[in-house]
């Protein structure tokens, strides 16, 4: 985490660096959020919850139909939560996953189902935003050609698909039984009840991964919230003057959040986002002041949705939940 931080201070020093030792790029940069507005601003911020319905279905479809789980509604409301503490708190971009289980599990769903979801939810959202990055690296080299740039997005990829493999392997492997110490001990801290069973982490997170068809209606639901980041991206280009086409919209969203999950352990990616947009605009020929008013339209959106998300969450965990803190064994589990 330290270590995440200091990268984070170097990318947003080097980049502040910059903009000191070019006269008028901050009135530069501001001027071009200014030319937005507010109108164009809110209309960001409410295309997002576009966005939010499909990642929230992607999340909802997992568990188990025959289950009572909750509404599309109060999944949105908790994947608001969700990136809202991984976008403004200091919790290293995965923080967040915890909460939406607490919040899930506070709803009335068992709390090895809510917090198994809340994980396989996570991996679901890591491979398809590297299949992401696959159109917008397929999408680079039709219009940009094999750059120096395509090679190390793809050395990235690589990097990224070698770790997802890794991540999911070890979930097979047993991984969510040292999940579960990990988890057992946060609950005792936040509230959660004990049970004095054995929570069978491992067995929730596999009966998930072994219903294929509700496994592929989570991965569409959040490649299709991945491609409305492109429209986004286009919508917030088109509000600052820069007329870019589609498709090169989705080659800078792509590539820009696949370096900023590359900088997962900086907290909100802060100076990791901005330098990436950077890089990647450049290949098109779109100025840094653009690459950074684009990151900071951005920055703004999450700041517009997450306080009143924050707030929210401190008033739903005010109320009195509905928690199921009982697990069934493993032995049970199918």
């Amino acid at each position: 985490m330290k270590l995440g931080a200091l990268l984070g201070v170097v990318v947003l020093a080097a980049l502040v660096a910059w903009m000191l030792a070019n006269e008028g790029a901050v009135w530069r940069i501001l001027d071009l959020v200014r030319q937005a507005g507010w109108i164009g601003l809110t209309a960001i911020v409410l295309f997002h919850v576009v966005q939010l319905v499909f990642s929230a279905e992607g999340w909802r479809v997992l568990l188990d139909p025959a289950t009572k789980r909750p509404s599309l509604f109060f999944y949105m409301v908790a994947r608001w939560i969700r990136e809202a503490v991984n976008n403004l708190l200091p919790v290293a971009q995965i923080g967040g996953e915890f909460v939406g289980a607490r919040l899930l599990n506070r709803q009335g769903a068992e709390l090895r189902a809510s917090i198994a979801s809340a994980i396989a939810d996570l991996t679901v959202e890591l491979v398809t935003q590297i299949a992401f990055t696959l159109v917008g690296l397929a999408a680079l080299l039709l219009t940009a050609g094999n750059g120096p740039t395509a090679r190390l997005v793809a050395i990235l990829l690589f990097a990224a698909a070698a770790v997802a493999a890794a991540f999911v392997a070890a979930q097979w492997m047993g991984l969510a039984h040292l999940i579960e110490i990990s988890v057992m001990r946060i609950g005792r801290m936040i509230g959660w009840k004990e049970s004095g069973e054995e929570p069978a982490l491992h067995a929730a997170l596999m009966e998930i991964y072994g219903a294929k068809r509700r496994l592929l209606r989570a991965a569409l639901n959040h490649l299709i919230s991945w491609l409305l980041g492109s429209v986004e991206v286009w919508l917030a280009f088109r509000l600052i003057g820069s007329d870019v086409e589609l498709a090169t919209a989705l080659v800078i969203e792509s590539l820009g959040q696949a370096f900023k999950a590359v900088g997962f352990a900086v907290p909100a990616a802060l100076g990791v986002q901005e330098g990436g947009y950077v890089i990647v605009c450049g290949l098109y020929g779109l100025s840094p002041e653009v690459a950074i008013a684009l990151s900071l339209i951005k920055r703004l959106r999450e700041i517009a949705l997450g306080l009143p998300a924050l707030a929210a969450w401190q008033w739903l965990e005010s109320r009195p939940g509905r928690e199921k803190a009982s697990f069934p064994s493993s032995r049970g589990a199918s």
